[in-house]
């Protein structure tokens, strides 16, 4: 799509990043243009169901008059991304398990293994 923003024009700028549940609470202070940015945005790139089904539903709110802009910044710090657990695995040499032995069919040293 052509009319979707760049992802630095986003009214989230850390739009990509927010897991699913915060993002209702991060669309309530924006209006319907911003709404209607991150849906082309999202369109365009992820095309995330679950997404897009939130950003429709705050779009048609928005624009029933059902539901207004709230007080707030949406460029606020957030929390769940900063906190979030580190990726990847925590084995190193202090935490792995012991060495495993080969199996006796595979060590000819093995004096448990039949000779022929």
């Amino acid at each position: 799509m052509d009319d979707a923003p760049h992802h630095d024009q986003l009214p989230l700028p850390d739009y990509d990043h927010l897991p699913l549940g915060s993002l209702g609470p991060r669309l309530s202070p924006l209006d319907v243009d911003g709404v209607s940015a991150l849906l082309a945005y999202e369109r365009a790139h992820g095309n995330r169901l679950p997404v897009v089904v939130v950003l429709e539903h705050r779009l048609e709110a928005l624009r029933s008059g059902d539901a207004q802009p709230s007080g707030g910044d949406p460029t606020a710090a957030t929390p769940e991304i900063q906190h979030a657990p580190p990726t990847g695995s925590g084995v190193g040499p202090a935490t792995q398990g012991p060495p495993i032995n080969p199996p006796s069919h595979g060590d000819p040293t093995n004096p448990a293994q039949p000779r022929s």
